[in-house]
């Protein structure tokens, strides 16, 4: 609880929730059926990608730029946040779902918006077969995450904002045809409270989620697991370990500050 009194943890906040705002309005925003030019499978997919990309590059520094609850809750299962943050995010990526489908509806004309981009079961799939289709996508998607943000990895990476835009680009252009794609509860979460169409919804918590957490299971307790000990995964759950985004961010910010006082030496 000591967290919620530092500014690191106050900037990280805010960063989940204009991200998660900035994300879903643009990404609805892509959805929308203007007349002139019906969206496409590829205008979707890429704006999706390229929105996450942006984002990722903008807020990585300061809060990790989860954006997604599903991406939260596999940081939890892995031992790398703590369980106050975890919950923290999942509120700040919520909010910032519901204000950015809330601006995008009050600034578009009621003729374009069609479904508003809400996640549904599409082309006769039965609710079984989306929720393992958005478990698969969500599996992807967090295993790419983790992955390319590995600081343990020392092989040319490569940018991961991109990885992970182009992962999220992947997810669209097969699970739109199956439940719209979701792999983002906050994504599903802010058009359906808007327009009040929850059906359905559960869909697009329960599949991200399992998703996420079998992915982090996978690639932190199998493909390349943490030399943590029990002690250590419980003091960072319960926030007794600082976590390195607070940790970097705090030296970047003193790294100015000697800069100063060894100037005003000399």
């Amino acid at each position: 609880m000591k967290e919620i009194c530092t500014g690191p943890f106050t900037r990280a906040f805010v960063a989940e929730l204009l991200g998660t705002l900035l994300f879903v309005f643009f990404g609805l925003g892509s959805t929308m059926a203007w007349p002139t030019a019906l969206p496409t499978i590829l205008q979707i997919s890429f704006t999706f990608g390229l929105g996450i990309g942006t984002i990722v590059q903008t807020m990585g520094h300061i809060s990790g730029a989860h954006l997604n609850p599903a991406v939260t809750f596999a940081f939890l299962v892995a031992s790398q946040i703590s369980v106050f943050r975890a919950i923290s995010y999942i509120c700040a990526q919520l909010l910032g779902a519901v204000a950015g489908a809330a601006l995008l509806y009050e600034f578009t004309p009621e003729s374009v918006h069609g479904s508003f981009g809400v996640n549904e079961p599409n082309n006769n799939t039965t609710e079984g077969q989306a929720v393992t289709v958005e478990i698969i996508l969500t599996l992807q998607l967090i295993l790419c995450i983790f992955a390319s943000t590995d600081n343990r990895r020392n092989d040319n990476v490569g940018s991961p904002s991109i990885s992970i835009g182009l992962s999220v680009v992947l997810g669209h252009l097969v699970g739109i045809y199956f439940t719209g794609c979701s792999m983002n509860p906050a994504r599903s979460f802010g058009p359906a409270i808007i327009v009040g169409n929850f059906s359905e919804h559960w869909i697009f918590w329960i599949g991200p989620l399992v998703g996420g957490t079998i992915a982090s299971l996978i690639y932190n307790y199998i493909l390349c697991p943490h030399q943590q000990s029990c002690g250590e995964r419980l003091a960072i759950l319960l926030g007794k370990i600082t976590t390195e985004v607070e940790e970097d961010w705090e030296e970047r910010q003193e790294q100015p500050r000697r800069k100063s006082m060894e100037l005003q030496t000399l």
